[in-house]
């Protein structure tokens, strides 16, 4: 399989550079920006990118790649940070600029190779502060925007190029296209990466292991598809265990059941630990410590499963990439932006093994996979669920009034959304709740309670988010439907802060 190697050098948006490779079938892998040379042979690579980052490459301690990758002979594109390595290494001159970030016109100087079919000008997300000041002899400029006069560079001959911008955003008008440019027509590599293969390569692997897995499952797609392809290489070897935490959708453990007893043939017990959870949460306000409250409790309940009814060699998760990168537990050096449970807030004291069958996919990946294996698509069209639950989404202590509020009116948002047909259209949708209270008015009475934040998302792999543009009617039948039937609610808001800077989830 012909594969593209990213190093990552600390951007926020390294990970979305593979991502958008593999939406056209070729398989791209984020290394550490400091992996050795014979390391890096390793992958045979067609073709290596460099990422954007926050350093200076004039800065003492700057990162920099080993320099027998320069000689590698391979094709290279730098983005970003990458873009001002190149410029930096082949004899050109980098300099400080005013910071740039937004959207900047790119116009297109050269419509060859890289920049091949894609106009005279495009919208490019820009985000740096740094820029190349004089180009390396043997390049040109291809590309420039009003204030970076080379936005993007090329070496045709060395099949070196640099771009100032990011093409990996969303935000860049054909940035996906350019990255196929360079890893099509450049690199010239195959597009054989498929879901299918993967699903080949994973059950061929797991089917290796020896002794019996114990697979937690949350009636969400990731560790569903897990579970089944677990399932799928080793049988009846493999044991489901559902926990009842208590911070799951309205009703959601009953259909949890009923869907694992009448859909998948595998081994399935549901552990009622609700008070467990809630009574571990009291009083606990602090987001990260409740994460991790929440992931060492899941695994107080796994092991205790495990010893009365192992033994068990491997605890297997539904871990995603993007759980990965979040966690700070990635191969790059990207900053921790929240625990998952299944990543970040496993204790030292955990005596499994660790399986993780999806730890390299994204969502959309993974719904693919789903599709293949036969999955409902009721459930693989589910919006995403974090696995710590309405405990993210519950700003402060968890409480029993504040969980009821979460619970019944996100059933509010997503029921509108069902019926109004956006359901399909948007990411994620849900209400959170935390300590603050406004006044309202109830029949004749002043009454003072609490208030709800609607979200709602658009997204493809959930690393980056923009809030939905909903009709107004729809957002005023969802408000009116939670301040109607939600006790002691008197306002909805609605967030509109995009991610970045914001994240998804209020926690």
């Amino acid at each position: 399989m012909d594969k593209i190697v990213v190093l990552d050098f600390g951007s926020q948006y390294s990970h979305l550079i593979c991502r958008r490779i593999r939406e056209f079938s070729v398989y791209a892998e984020l290394v550490p920006f400091d992996i050795s040379h014979e390391e890096l042979q390793k992958h045979n690579p067609k073709g290596i990118i460099f990422s954007g980052g926050p350093s200076s490459v004039y800065n003492s301690d700057a990162p920099v790649p080993e320099n027998k990758i320069f000689d590698m002979n391979l094709p290279l594109l730098g983005i970003c940070y990458g873009h001002q390595l190149i410029v930096n290494k082949f004899g050109g001159k980098v300099k400080r600029a005013n910071k740039e970030y937004g959207s900047s016109l790119l116009t297109i100087d050269n419509d060859k190779n890289l920049l091949s079919g894609i106009g005279g000008s495009v919208r490019a997300w820009m985000s740096h502060g740094d820029e190349a000041e004089q180009i390396p002899p043997g390049f040109k400029v291809i590309g420039h925007t009003e204030s970076a006069k080379a936005a993007a560079i090329a070496s045709d001959e060395r099949s070196i190029y640099g771009i100032q911008f990011h093409p990996e955003v969303v935000h860049t008008e054909q940035g996906t296209e350019i990255l196929k440019n360079f890893v099509l027509k450049v690199c010239r590599a195959k597009q054989d990466w498929t879901m299918e293969g993967f699903i080949d390569s994973a059950v061929n692997k797991i089917s290796k292991i020896e002794g019996d897995v114990l697979c937690g499952v949350s009636g969400g797609i990731d560790s569903t598809v897990a579970a089944l392809l677990i399932h799928k290489a080793i049988g009846n070897r493999l044991k489901c265990v559902f926990v009842n935490n208590g911070l799951l959708r309205l009703n959601e453990e009953i259909e949890i059941k009923e869907m694992f007893e009448k859909n998948f043939n595998v081994n399935f017990t549901m552990v009622d630990a609700v008070q467990d959870f809630l009574s571990k949460l009291k009083g606990i306000e602090d987001p990260e410590r409740k994460r991790k409250i929440i992931g060492e409790e899941f695994i107080n309940v796994f092991t205790d499963f495990a010893k009365n009814k192992g033994p068990f060699k491997w605890l297997a998760q539904g871990t995603l990439y993007p759980d990965v990168i979040e966690s700070g537990v990635s191969k790059g050096p990207a900053a921790v932006i929240k625990s998952h449970h299944n990543v970040g807030g496993l204790p030292d004291w955990l005596d499994l093994e660790i399986l993780e069958p999806l730890r390299e996919l994204y969502k959309d990946e993974v719904r693919k996979i789903a599709k293949i294996l036969g999955v409902p698509e009721k459930l693989f069209m589910r919006h995403p669920f974090p696995g710590p639950g309405l405990a993210v989404r519950i700003i402060g202590e968890v409480t029993p009034k504040k969980l009821q509020i979460s619970k019944v009116a996100s059933k509010i948002v997503e029921d509108e959304l069902i019926a109004s047909g956006f359901y399909g259209k948007v990411w994620q949708a849900y209400a959170a709740v935390g300590d603050d209270k406004a006044v309202g008015v109830v029949g004749d009475e002043r009454k003072y309670g609490n208030i709800v934040m609607i979200r709602v998302v658009d997204s493809i792999d959930a690393m980056t988010a923009d809030w939905t543009r909903l009709p107004h009617e729809l957002l005023e039948k969802i408000s009116n439907r939670i301040t109607n039937e939600v006790e002691d609610v008197t306002w909805v808001t609605y967030a509109i802060s995009s991610k970045p800077p914001a994240t998804i989830e209020p926690q």
